[in-house]
C-alpha cells in the first residue's frame, strides 16, 4: 500500500445510536492500528442502495490514491449475495455485490477489476448472519491496507451487479430533461443534469420545473427572496435551492421529480 499511512473510508447507513461503526472501526484498528479512518457518512436512507452508489461514486475521488472505501448499505445482507472486492485505476471498494459501486463502474471501466471476497480466514466470523461490515467487510480492507494482493481475498469475476442510474433525456434539439436524483441534509434537491449537458449554453435557456421558470444564480446568497432558484453546485450538477431554507420542503420536491431545460 506504500509508505504513507493507510486511508479506510467508512459510508454505510448504520446512523451513530447504535455500536455498529464503532465496532467496524475496532476491528479495522486491531488489525492494523496504523490505519487512519475517515467516516464519509452513516446517514445514508435505510437500505437506500442508489443513495449510497452516487454518494460514493460522488466522493471517492476527493481521497488519495491507495484509499480503500468501504460502503455497507445491505438489505440482502445474510443472503446468497456476494461480498466483492472492487479495484480501480487508484482506488479499492469493498462491499455488497448491489449495485452500491455501479457509478464507481462507470468512472473506472478501463482500469476495473471485481474479485469474489471468498477468503474467510481474513474474516472476523466466518458465518457473520447479520453484521458483515463487522465481520467480513472491516477486516478485508484492513487486511488490505497491510498489504495482502487483491487476488487473495478470492477469484475475479466479470457478473457483478449493476443498478441503472437516469440519464438526462433530449425529447427535443432544443430541450433536455432531467429529475431530481437526491436530496441533501439542507434539503436542496440535486439533479441528473450537469454543467456539461448545457454545453456553455446555460446563459441561454430557460429551466423549467412544476411549471415554473427558474432563475439560475451562481451561488446561493445571489437569491433575492425565499423562492426556488438553481444553480451548480460543487459537483458540477444542477441543483434546486431556497436561500436558508428548505427547498424539498417548502416546495415538496421529491426524488424522480423531473426538471427541463428548454434552449433559446
Amino acid at each position: 500500500m506504500g509508505d504513507k499511512r493507510p486511508l479506510i473510508t467508512l459510508t454505510t447507513d448504520f446512523g451513530y445510536k447504535d455500536p455498529f461503526v464503532g465496532q467496524m472501526k475496532g476491528v479495522i484498528k486491531g488489525i492494523n492500528p496504523e490505519v487512519d479512518i475517515v467516516d464519509i457518512t452513516h446517514s445514508i436512507s435505510p437500505y437506500n442502495i442508489r443513495e449510497a452508489a452516487l454518494v460514493i461514486g460522488l466522493s471517492y475521488r476527493y481521497f488519495p490514491s491507495k484509499t480503500v472505501h468501504v460502503v455497507v448499505v445491505d438489505p440482502g445482507v445474510g443472503s446468497q449475495r456476494r461480498p466483492i472486492l472492487v479495484v480501480g485505476e487508484n482506488h479499492y471498494f469493498i462491499g455488497p455485490d448491489n449495485g452500491v459501486f455501479s457509478l464507481v463502474y462507470q468512472k473506472e471501466k478501463q482500469f476495473l477489476k471485481v474479485y469474489e471476497i471468498t477468503a474467510d480466514h481474513y474474516f472476523v466470523e466466518k458465518n457473520s448472519p447479520t453484521f458483515q461490515g463487522r465481520d467480513l467487510f472491516a477486516p478485508v480492507a484492513a487486511w488490505l491496507t497491510k498489504g495482502v494482493l487483491s487476488s487473495n481475498f478470492g477469484d475475479e469475476i466479470n457478473d457483478y451487479r449493476t443498478i441503472p442510474f437516469p440519464e438526462p433525456e433530449r425529447p427535443t434539439r432544443k430541450a433536455l430533461e432531467g429529475e431530481v436524483i437526491y436530496i441533501d441534509h439542507f434539503g436542496n434537491a440535486i439533479t441528473n443534469i450537469s454543467r456539461d449537458h448545457l454545453n456553455d449554453k446555460a446563459g441561454n435557456c430557460r429551466i423549467v420545473f412544476k411549471g415554473n421558470t427558474l432563475k439560475l444564480k451562481r451561488f446561493y446568497s445571489e437569491a433575492e427572496d425565499k423562492g426556488l432558484y438553481c444553480l451548480f453546485n460543487s459537483h458540477g450538477l444542477l441543483e434546486l435551492f431556497v436561500y436558508r431554507g428548505n427547498a424539498a420542503k417548502d416546495f415538496q420536491i421529491q426524488i424522480g421529480d423531473r426538471i427541463g431545460i428548454i434552449f433559446i
